[in-house]
């Protein structure tokens, strides 16, 4: 029997959650649909546009992402704390750019003066708000029912666009975070649609490489919605630093899976020989991430 989803995002077991959302009636979210020869990739922009403004709005950050032809996964982190230095003000402006709300906050944001009883009225919607701007399934409907609506009116068709809701699992440890990551970056590969992972379109690994292929001051938008490695300057990173990570995604996507066609050749150098990556660099980088142990081929950072 299907659990409430009050019951399955838990922030006092975990604030990390690997989620999906897939195509109904054999829909194309993205891609070329090979029985009539349209083409939906435009659509994988809607999904990134989307989910950097939600990113940006809620209190929810983006650790991985990959969109393919009729679903798209995302590894998200809830950040319910955030909202305890927003103001009434700037939750109903955070809200405001997405709904329009109720005729008492259209009113206060035009500027007008309300009496002491339309205050505490709208102090009541504001905290109904602040709680939304927490929450996984409202930031999910909030990307999802756009992209249907846009989808249907392109496809000139109604009914349901997404399969149910949305899938949620709770990522309870740092090495189950990191698998799902690599899973989601992986997916590409595993579907046979791209040789290696930074030749996956989409994916939060290729925002990330491109990221450091341009250059800070010249950051693609699909990267800055994503949660930095551990050995940047950030104050919130991931628990392990860039090259460990790339090592691990190569390492698990030249692994042969039951069920899935693709996997990384062996014959290719291994992902930091063919990214350019010198061993002194990632050592050099290894040795900045503190409080790490090792834990086979993967260093992650202990847990609280």
């Amino acid at each position: 029997m299907p659990r409430a989803r009050k019951h399955l995002v838990c922030l006092d077991t975990t604030p990390y959650y690997h989620v999906v959302s897939r195509c109904v009636r054999r829909a194309f979210l993205c891609g070329e649909d090979r029985v009539t020869g349209i083409s939906f990739e435009h659509r994988r922009d809607w999904i990134e546009d989307r989910v950097r403004l939600l990113s940006s709005i809620f209190c929810v950050k983006i650790a991985a992402y990959a969109i393919m032809s009729n679903h798209y996964h995302l590894v998200v982190k809830l950040v319910p704390d955030r909202t305890t230095n927003w103001s009434d003000d700037e939750v109903l402006d955070r809200w405001a750019a997405l709904y329009r709300g109720p005729l008492l906050m259209q009113r206060y944001l035009m500027g007008d003066t309300l009496s002491e009883v339309e205050q505490d009225s709208l102090a009541s919607i504001a905290k109904v708000f602040r709680k939304r701007l927490t929450s996984l399934s409202w930031f999910m409907k909030c990307l999802n029912e756009p992209i249907a609506r846009q989808a249907n009116r392109e496809d000139e068709c109604t009914g349901h666009f997404w399969e149910a809701r949305f899938y949620s699992q709770a990522l309870t440890s740092d090495r189950a975070l990191i698998a799902a990551m690599a899973y989601v970056d992986l997916n590409p590969v595993r579907a046979g649609i791209a040789k290696s992972p930074e030749r996956s379109e989409f994916t939060s690994l290729r925002a990330r490489l491109r990221q450091g292929a341009t250059g800070a001051h010249s950051t693609p938008r699909q990267a800055r919605l994503l949660l930095p490695f551990a050995d940047g300057a950030a104050a919130e990173t991931l628990p392990i630093v860039q090259q460990d990570y790339l090592q691990l995604v190569d390492i698990a996507g030249r692994a042969t899976l039951s069920g899935k066609a693709g996997r990384i050749s062996r014959r290719l150098q291994p992902i930091l020989e063919r990214l350019g990556l010198s061993q002194n660099e990632w050592v050099e980088s290894a040795t900045r991430f503190k409080g790490a142990v090792r834990k086979g081929d993967l260093q992650v950072a202990k847990s609280a």
